[in-house]
């Protein structure tokens, strides 16, 4: 059977399925359940079929049923939209109909129109296709079918037309599914057929799916079903979607080195690495100074991290997977990460260096199925010693770094000749990122405080701490001295001096401020009420994990933070004589791993000195390690809260 002829069948197959099935009328009808009651959608069914070509081109077409169940969602669900890539995809959107409340039938026959799709930071061009639904109210569904081949990335077209259209690994399919909605599914369905000869392979994570398998003359059908799913409320923090709720993974591709190997070579086939004369003669200017191995791989990482601007504008032919050539890049010197991470490997191979491309999941785990789980590509450098080294200039921008520590517990894939496993970035030690905080303060008796505070910050915290000097160099004092006051407007601040941006990879980031609070204690008559100036949250920012909503005991799903972090505050406060005792929060510690807790009071010689530590050894938790990660915020939160009381 040719495949002309199989696409018939194939399509007679579907027909025929739709006629077996209850008509849409009796499915709308039979939406009663009062478990819906809390949604303003229900999607009835959700169908997708995919016929994959022995190109890897793949045929997908799509139908749905949505029921509208609160005036919210009538107002809400007011188009039927579907994104494609005019350089890799081809989009239909071919039949809307509506099923009135009333009884009434709607085939609309509205233009579909084609629109450039929101965009920020990366203009490659993508569309919307859409046709307006109008006015819908409670009760109202709407049932359409769409078309769709091709592929999310565009590289590079040959002669046939369909070229663009054939996924950037000829020859073979990938797709990723998610499982998983915003509201109700009452069925879905996901039906491939494939050459059997591709050997698909499969695999469902955090849950299960019905799973049928058929064969049909030289091919295999693979259907998967999914009935009564319902939305799964997070709090914030919570893993992405795809880590936690069921998702289906599939790929022809039999080994992660298969698409090590593939990536490689695509690359260097298309010459996306050679570095042009100017590009060399830049490389030998920048590496005078360099002393040392670590010397030249930190210059040049950092030389293209801030001198490349993060635009992505589209550049036709080359987009997805083949990274752009080091002349455009350089000449540019305006890209997304591939632009990035290419132009710093043409640069390295310049001065020497083994260097290659990568490619990683930012925000997502990448599961053992070769899909092209993948929306980030970085830089990898092999060091004299054999050893592999990753390289990020998209993430480091002013940072301290060369690969971002918020990038920890994170998959990722090297091109190499040789091909490679898949790879997990290690956890970074909590002292590579700490944040310390060390006042000198003094209480007169009229509760005016005196103080002098310094902040030095390293790694993720140096980052984050960084934060007051980004834009306009002319606002950078205000932004400096803006922490301050936002939290005491009437401070007077005597002094403050911080370090220079401009040598910010020769030292930590230091800030120190002089200042005086007037009424910072309540002063009574026979007792002073004051706390600690750092125990009060200063620089919270830096702090993120003090945002969590620490309101639940436990958690049923892992989270995040930021980055690994170490928090170190210590500050003397010198009191007025003549208090003979006092109320002080009580100490408070634990030690667990990876997480761990220190704070103390201590109060000599009309000083109180207050010393706390936190301790935050991941990115990535377990729900296992809320209970620990919870109380570490409690108890920051309690010396923030908790004064101490002296009396005469």
């Amino acid at each position: 059977m040719n495949l002309k002829s199989y696409i018939l069948s194939f399509l007679a197959l579907l027909l025929c399925g739709t006629a077996l099935a209850q008509t849409s009328q009796q499915q709308i009808a039979a939406v009663n359940d009062t478990r819906y009651a809390n949604y303003d959608i229900v999607t009835v069914f959700d169908s997708t079929d995919v016929l994959m070509e022995e190109s890897g081109l793949s045929h997908v077409y799509g139908h749905k049923l949505y029921k509208v169940l609160t005036p919210a969602g009538g107002r809400d669900f007011n188009t039927v939209k579907m994104d494609y890539d005019p350089l890799s995809a081809y989009a239909e959107i071919r039949s809307v109909i509506i099923y009135r409340k009333n009884g009434q039938v709607d085939t609309l026959d509205a233009p579909v129109l084609d629109y450039p799709a929101p965009a920020h930071m990366i203009y490659w061009g993508a569309r919307q296709k859409m046709v307006a639904l109008g006015r819908l109210e409670p009760g109202d569904a709407v049932e359409f079918s769409t078309y769709k081949k091709g592929f999310t990335y565009a590289l590079l077209q040959g002669e046939d037309p369909d070229a663009k259209y054939i996924p950037p690994m000829r020859g073979h399919f990938y797709d990723i599914v998610p499982f998983w909605s915003e509201q109700p599914i009452m069925e879905k369905v996901y039906r491939v057929s494939v050459l059997t000869a591709k050997n698909l392979r499969y695999a469902v994570y955090h849950g299960n799916l019905k799973v049928e398998t058929r064969e049909d003359a030289n091919r295999t059908i693979y259907t998967f079903t999914q009935q009564n799913y319902f939305p799964v409320s997070v709090p914030a923090n919570t893993l992405a979607n795809n880590d936690i709720q069921t998702k289906l993974l599939l790929s022809t591709a039999q080994s992660w080195e298969a698409k090590s190997t593939w990536f490689y070579g695509v690359n260097e086939d298309y010459g996306s690495f050679v570095p042009t004369d100017e590009v060399k003669q830049k490389v030998n200017e920048l590496l005078k100074k360099a002393k040392t191995e670590n010397d030249s791989i930190s210059i040049l990482t950092h030389w293209v991290a801030d001198n490349m601007r993060y635009s992505g504008i589209s550049m036709g032919e080359g987009e997805g997977f083949t990274l752009h050539k080091c002349e455009m890049n350089y000449t540019d010197r305006c890209g997304v990460c591939k632009d990035k991470a290419g132009l710093l490997i043409a640069m390295l191979r310049a001065a020497g260096f083994k260097a290659y491309a990568a490619m990683t999941m930012a925000g997502e785990r990448i599961d053992d199925i070769p899909a092209d789980q993948f929306n980030h590509c970085v830089t990898v450098v092999q060091r004299r010693n054999g050893n592999y080294q990753l390289l990020d200039p998209t993430w480091v921008p002013g940072v301290r770094e060369l690969w971002s520590s918020a990038e920890q517990q994170q998959n990722y894939l090297m091109g190499l000749p040789q091909g490679a496993k898949l790879g997990l970035t290690p956890v970074s030690k909590a002292e590579n990122h700490y944040i310390r905080m060390e006042a000198k303060t003094k209480v007169d008796k009229k509760g005016t405080l005196t103080a002098t505070v310094t902040i030095t910050a390293e790694g993720q915290s140096d980052r984050s701490v960084r934060g007051v000097f980004y834009g306009n160099r002319t606002q950078w004092q205000d932004n400096v001295e803006r922490q301050l006051f936002s939290l005491y407007p009437n401070a007077i601040l005597k002094s403050v001096k911080y370090s220079d941006e401009d040598t910010y990879l020769e030292h930590p980031v230091s800030i120190t401020y002089k200042f005086i609070i007037p009424d910072y204690a309540t002063v009574g008559d026979k007792e002073l009420v004051v706390t600690p100036f750092l125990a009060k949250g200063f620089f919270k920012f830096a702090m993120p994990h003090l945002r969590y909503d620490v309101s639940q005991e436990k958690r049923e799903y892992p989270f995040k933070d930021r980055c690994s972090r170490l928090v170190q505050i210590s500050e003397t406060m010198t009191i007025p004589t003549g208090f003979t005792s006092a109320i002080v929060p009580n100490d408070r510690s634990f030690l667990s791993d990876p997480i761990s807790f220190d704070g103390s009071y201590k109060l000599e010689n009309s000083k109180i000195e207050f010393k706390e530590n936190v301790r935050l050894g991941k990115r990535v938790y377990e729900a296992s390690d809320w209970p620990a990660f919870r109380q570490a915020v409690l108890n920051q939160q309690f010396y923030m809260d908790t004064p101490v009381i002296l009396t005469r």
